[in-house]
Parts: structure tokens; sequence; C-alpha cells
């Protein structure tokens, strides 16, 4: 299992369409991917989960990635949060 703390920067959020792009590049991996935040847990995963999670511009959430390839699905969703999910 690794983990790491990453600030979500981009200007809106997690609202749907930036939430669309983590679950997409988390798809992409065999291992459970989930983010704690405030408390709570969200399935990164899920759109759903993701949205439910209300994670604002500045919020910081930490990643945990458990599995095979869990380096690399670590490494490759904290650049796509830092660099704005697309926004």
């Amino acid at each position: 299992m690794v983990s790491k703390k990453v600030i979500v920067n981009n200007p809106s959020g997690l609202h749907l369409r930036p939430a669309g792009i983590l679950c997409n590049e988390a798809m992409n991996y065999q291992s459970l991917i989930t983010f704690s935040y405030k408390g709570g847990s969200a399935n990164a995963k899920s759109v759903l989960s993701v949205l439910g999670a209300c994670v604002k511009c500045g919020d910081e959430i930490e990643l945990v990635c458990e599995g095979i390839d869990e380096d690399k699905a670590l490494n490759a969703l904290v650049k796509i949060i830092e660099d704005g999910l697309g926004e």
C-alpha cells in the first residue's frame, strides 16, 4: 500500500468533469484506489463516490493505492491532480 497527500488546485474542485477525468485515469490500474478527505473515504474509480466527497479547490486529499501496480497508479493520479485535472 502506498499513499500521498495532494492539494486539489483546479478552480472548481472535483465537480463532474474533473471527477470523470480522475475516475477514467484510476480505471487504468488494477489496484484498489481510494482517497480520504475530512475523515471520509471515496472510491476513486466511482464518479458518484468522488462527487459525494464534495472536494473543493484548495482541499487536501490523501490518495491510497493498494495492488500490483500501486506505485504507477499513485504517481499518475498525483500528476493529473497537480496538473489541474484538465482545467
